[in-house]
């Protein structure tokens, strides 16, 4: 099987999958125009604790049942997945191999390359810089980046919100013939966006949803200009260390700290399964190009999911994060997308998808408890994420009313 450009635009995908997000908003969900809070996606609040089902030996078992039937169905070498509550009882599992080569066990202490999680990190550096008054959700892109189709009309919370109308850069064919040609290739954040701009937009902002890597890139420009320093080195001081996150890095080189799995994909030159372990991630930047591990993924998805590090101060203001938590339709019933966060139906959090690797970390309030998924691949069962197929197992057996299920439509040519 060929592979196209196409398939190159999860290497920061959310939601749970591509095809999914591809999906416009209908009518009855549109967006307002720039400017106005979009509506939300109301979700039940039940007391804590009632919406998850305690963790006994049987649930246990039952879990491990189903992770690994996922497993042999996708064709998945290794997956990690731990679960938290606070009330009902953990559980964390490795299943399968790190490397294929030499039969190194997975383990729960790895570290991954989480793709497009680091929007979430991109994100809450703008969100920190509105709340300084520094900038403001509804500026046009064109006051700080020069050069981008419809600037003027392109505000900083449609971008985020995966509503600009920009093209994606991932799906550029001279993109992903120039990576998957050379994928040690440092790209540097305005190249990027060349690929992209070469395309007109697609629709008016505001218009629909549009999952599009092009929109991070952008604004991890916005927080260089405004924040006065590198986008790695922002979120490091305002982000990772006031959340005691010492294992997350954003890398600017192609370093991978150890130990770590081995990454199998097929969003190769040839389309067949090679390694990606050392991959440059230089070409999802402030899209995907972070690494972390199961523990602190546990740390950020209650401190995204709330606003609030983990010693009670603020992340981000509570109005601010009112707003992050808007989450309008993605033509998908139950699933919304707000400020580089998503709700499936009452879990929020992001996915991650880099050629190799995928991870889900999501929180589900009512509950308090908190799923992180990790994998050493991003083959596709049939047009679906490995990472939603293990979601959707895991969460029918411990949430069985708020089920992270996202059915996949034809991907639209």
């Amino acid at each position: 099987m060929t592979f196209t450009s196409r398939r190159l635009r999860r290497g920061a995908v959310a939601a749970g999958a591509a095809a999914v997000l591809l999906v416009p908003v209908t009518a009855a969900t549109a967006p307002p125009s720039a400017g106005a809070v979009p509506p939300a996606v109301t979700q039940p609040d039940p007391t804590p604790g009632d919406d998850f089902r305690e963790i006994t030996p049987q649930v246990r078992q039952r879990l491990d049942t189903a992770i690994q039937r996922v497993m042999r169905e996708a064709n998945v070498p290794g997956v990690t997945v731990r679960l938290w509550t606070p009330d009902k009882g953990q559980y964390e599992r490795s299943f399968g191999v790190a490397d294929k080569n030499t039969g190194r066990r997975m383990a729960p202490d790895l570290f991954w390359r989480i793709g497009s999680e680091t929007k979430t990190f991109t994100v809450t550096a703008v969100l920190q810089l509105v709340d300084q008054g520094r900038i403001g959700l509804d500026d046009p892109i064109s006051e700080y980046v020069d050069g981008v189709p419809n600037g003027d009309e392109i505000s900083l919370r449609e971008l985020a919100g995966m509503r600009s109308g920009l093209f994606n850069y991932s799906e550029d064919p001279d993109f992903f013939k120039a990576l998957t040609s050379d994928p040690d290739r440092v790209f540097t954040p305005r190249q990027l966006l060349d690929y992209a701009f070469k395309h007109p937009p697609m629709f008016e902002p505001g218009e629909k949803f549009f999952y599009c890597n092009t929109n991070l890139i952008l604004l991890g420009l916005v927080v260089e200009k405004v924040g006065g320093q590198p986008l790695h080195d922002f979120i490091q001081e305002n982000v990772l260390e006031p959340a005691g996150m010492t294992d997350t890095v954003f890398p600017t080189n192609a370093d991978f700290p150890a130990p770590h799995a081995q990454g199998y994909t097929n969003q190769t030159a040839s389309g067949e399964i090679e390694e990606s372990t050392d991959w440059n991630p230089s070409w999802a930047w402030a899209a995907g190009a972070m690494i972390s591990n199961r523990d602190d993924l546990r740390i950020w998805a209650r401190t995204v999911a709330t606003g609030t590090f983990p010693d009670g101060s603020t992340m981000v203001e509570p109005a601010t994060q009112r707003e992050r938590l808007r989450t309008p339709s993605t033509g998908i019933r139950g699933a919304g997308y707000g400020l580089g966060i998503f709700d499936v139906q009452g879990w929020i959090g992001h996915n991650g998808s880099l050629p190799g690797y995928e991870s889900l970390t999501i929180y589900l309030p009512s509950a308090e408890a908190t799923l992180v998924v990790l994998l050493n691949t991003d083959v596709l069962v049939g047009k679906t994420e490995p990472s939603t197929l293990f979601g959707d197992a895991i969460t029918r057996i411990v949430s069985p009313d708020h089920v992270y299920n996202l059915p996949v439509p034809p991907m639209p040519k």
